[in-house]
């Protein structure tokens, strides 16, 4: 007899949660809907599980999404804050953005710029945002794919066409944002409203790495869940170019990092700007990418992950507060702080 009940999710933090939890527990046998929730952190199954109890359909369908760093349960999760983490976290961000501003000053690395992102800013968020809980999702595709190849004995070919896919993906999507922001023409005032917009994106991220104000997630930017379902969607394909076409299909995921810097485009000013921004963002986040390829490694589950992104949360809300403020200083609304 079929029945709807619902069930808390634990491990859930972004709206690529919504699509995985959703996509995976479909699969199963016994399941004829599901539907995810963010705001409750929970899903709504309908299906036939028998006399099985819920605890019991919980610990089943655990085993179906614990892949993905997911679990099911009867009762909500309680988060923890962990205040203390920012005793270590607070001194790294500021060691960080120290040797960040003094590398700008001296002219060695040139990331902050007074009117601009520039390559080493997009290869910076490239790094943080592969270690981010946002690009978890993109981890979880990765190690899914590599363990259906493995098993035919096909272990390094389909990396590499998953990883040349996404770098070339993001060159050329990259570069087709960049021309249309060309044609397009931004007034000035246009492309301040996009900074401003790049700027609030990334403060709600860098707050939602912070783990503490849990609210500030319902104001996080994604892509339409229709677009990101089909993007899905095509990991799903049985064909020898399926990890190339799902390397592509990254570029279209819900990660608030790559769509700041897929708004940021917008406002480079040709093809091969554009190009190049989002190329140096894919290439920051392809080391640890290429890692969890070839094994289980995974940020999220080590002790001292809290501590790791409330610094990165840090550095990000900082990244997010220079581009306000470049952006105010770039149509002179106040005079310019951040100079070369």
């Amino acid at each position: 007899m079929t029945k709807t009940f619902t069930l808390h999710v634990h491990g859930m933090h972004c709206n690529s949660c919504v699509l995985v939890t959703e996509r995976e527990l479909r699969k199963h046998p016994k399941i004829s809907r599901v539907q995810s929730s963010l705001k409750t952190h929970s899903v709504e199954i309908q299906g036939d599980f028998g006399d099985e109890s819920l605890g019991a359909i919980a610990e089943e369908l655990t085993d179906v999404v614990s892949g993905y760093g997911y679990s099911l349960a009867i009762e909500r999760q309680m988060r923890k804050k962990k205040w203390e983490d920012f005793k270590v976290a607070i001194p790294l961000a500021i060691g960080f953005i120290a040797v960040f501003v003094l590398l700008q000053k001296i002219g060695i690395v040139n990331l902050v710029s007074a009117s601009r992102v520039t390559y080493g800013t997009a290869f910076a968020v490239g790094i943080i945002a592969s270690l981010s809980t946002c690009m978890a999702v993109v981890g979880g595709l990765v190690l899914s794919m590599s363990a259906t190849f493995a098993k035919e004995g096909d272990a390094v070919r389909p990396q590499l066409l998953f990883h040349g896919g996404r770098l070339l993906s993001f060159f050329i999507l990259g570069g087709v944002l960049g021309a249309l922001g060309k044609a397009l023409t931004l007034a000035p005032i246009t492309m301040f409203a996009i900074n401003i917009l790049i700027g609030a994106v990334m403060l709600i991220l860098g707050i939602n790495l912070l783990d503490v104000f849990h609210g500030a997630k319902r104001f996080q930017f994604t892509t339409p869940k229709f677009i990101s379902r089909h993007a899905f969607g095509v990991s799903e394909l049985n064909h020898t170019l399926t990890p190339f076409l799902v390397g592509i299909a990254t570029f279209f995921l819900p990660c608030g990092f790559t769509q700041s810097m897929q708004l940021y485009t917008l406002t480079t000013g040709g093809f091969v700007s554009g190009g190049l921004t989002m190329l140096a963002f894919a290439v920051g986040t392809l080391p640890v990418l290429a890692l969890i390829s070839f094994s289980s490694f995974s940020i999220h589950t080590k002790s001292q992950a809290g501590i790791f992104f409330k610094t990165a949360g840090l550095v990000v809300i900082a990244f997010a507060i220079f581009n306000l403020i470049n952006s105010a200083a770039a149509i002179g609304l106040i005079p310019p702080i951040f100079t070369i």
